[in-house]
């Protein structure tokens, strides 16, 4: 009995955390479509505040003037557009690079302290009543301004969530592949979650607030997207997402160097679990803790063990001989621990098998978390981090 309990409580717990959430949030934003007096939500395209734009820039001499011209492009108001890049701790020729261009406001200082600490000096700088924040090794498309600005018509949006979009390349690995696809599910997992409530953490490849409403972070904040975010949702606003305000980077050059990021994160993740423990609070937040939990914490904390937990115990269901349907689904993980194994050697080959890469990444994604609570204990991941490598689109 203990060990049927366990199976079927793990099973019931990576399932829900990786899709049962989502088949939920999506019947719910149905129902809540069909109960009177429902609005969508509030949009003003015609909408033209001041705005600001915040790139954070490290090394970036390579790429960096594609960024600015991209950014000299947007479809905005040029007046109504500031454009700051901070270059804090650069030692390449990123911040001569810049010194060139008249319209853009540069911020440099030799000490590298890490984003968080950038991102704290340059909202010293904004004068405007909102701020987006992109990386300099991104692209935005040319509408991403405006369609951004169009929630803050809603007085209860406290900042906007765009969407990361993973440049697809025929030479990529399983990093290429498998980071598109679960951005793909996480953009359709957070445009659910906006239209329910509110987004549960945002991407720092592009993410805009209220200015008046910014939390400046600990310069020891290691995932500073994601609780910034939160923080704003606890003050009694709400994240919307804008899937058609993106930001497009190419994917990491090597699962190496993809596994750098999620390792990061997921030191993060704990380190974040703790600044914003009163999420866990169901009777203060219930809507939010709920979102903040189920398509968040069981991923950082539950899935990964449960995953182990599923495995024992089908096999000791399996030993005693428990039933069929055991053994039918113990040779199931198997075969799925058979692909993601097959999916690695093929990376490493650089064969593109797409089917495999699916099960791979879900296993790379859980070995990373361990990864990371082992680094979070050991208190190894600071802020200040050396950025993955990725493909170099010339």
């Amino acid at each position: 009995m203990i060990l049927k309990f366990l199976f079927w409580l793990s099973l019931f717990i990576v399932f829900y955390s990786y899709l049962g959430y989502g088949i939920l949030i999506f019947l719910m934003v149905r129902i809540k479509r069909l109960l009177p007096g429902y609005k969508p939500q509030r949009e003003q395209t015609d909408f033209e505040p001041e705005v600001s734009l915040v790139i954070s820039a490290y090394n970036e001499a390579d790429y960096i003037e594609k960024k600015i011209r991209n950014s000299l492009d947007l479809d905005y108001p040029a007046g109504k557009l500031r454009i700051i890049i901070i270059t804090d701790g650069s030692t390449d020729q990123t911040a001569a690079i810049i010194r060139k261009y008249d319209r853009i406001q540069l911020l440099h200082e030799p000490e590298r302290r890490g984003k968080v600490a950038a991102m704290n000096r340059a909202m010293q700088f904004v004068r405007t009543p909102f701020v987006i924040f992109c990386d300099a090794n991104t692209l935005l498309n040319e509408a991403c301004v405006r369609e951004t600005v169009k929630h803050y018509a809603d007085p209860k949006v406290g900042g906007v969530a765009g969407e990361k979009k993973i440049q697809p390349r025929e030479k990529d690995k399983a990093a290429g592949a498998g980071e598109g696809l679960y951005w793909k599910y996480e953009s359709f997992l957070k445009k659910l979650d906006s239209e329910f409530y509110s987004v549960v953490g945002a991407a720092g490849e592009l993410f805009s607030v209220r200015t008046a409403v910014f939390h400046e972070a600990s310069e020891n904040t290691i995932i500073e997207d994601f609780v910034q975010s939160l923080q704003i949702c606890k003050d009694g606003f709400v994240i919307r997402y804008e899937p058609n305000a993106y930001a497009i980077e190419t994917a990491s050059a090597s699962m190496k160097e993809e596994q750098k990021r999620k390792i990061r994160i997921s030191a993060g993740a704990f380190q974040a679990m703790i600044i914003l423990k009163d999420l866990f609070n169901i009777f203060k937040y219930p809507v939010l803790s709920f979102q903040f939990i189920s398509h968040r914490i069981l991923r950082w904390t539950l899935c990964p063990v449960c995953l182990f937990i599923f495995f024992i115990s089908n096999a000791g269901l399996v030993y005693v001989k428990a039933g069929e349907i055991y053994v039918g689904i113990f040779l199931l993980q198997l075969l799925f621990y058979a692909v993601a194994w097959a999916g690695w050697i093929f990376a490493n080959r650089n064969i593109r098998i797409k089917a495999f890469y699916v099960p791979y990444y879900f296993m790379f994604m859980n070995l990373s978390v361990y990864l990371g609570f082992y680094r979070f204990l050991r208190k190894r991941q600071t802020a200040v981090w050396e950025k993955a490598a990725r493909h170099n689109e010339g």
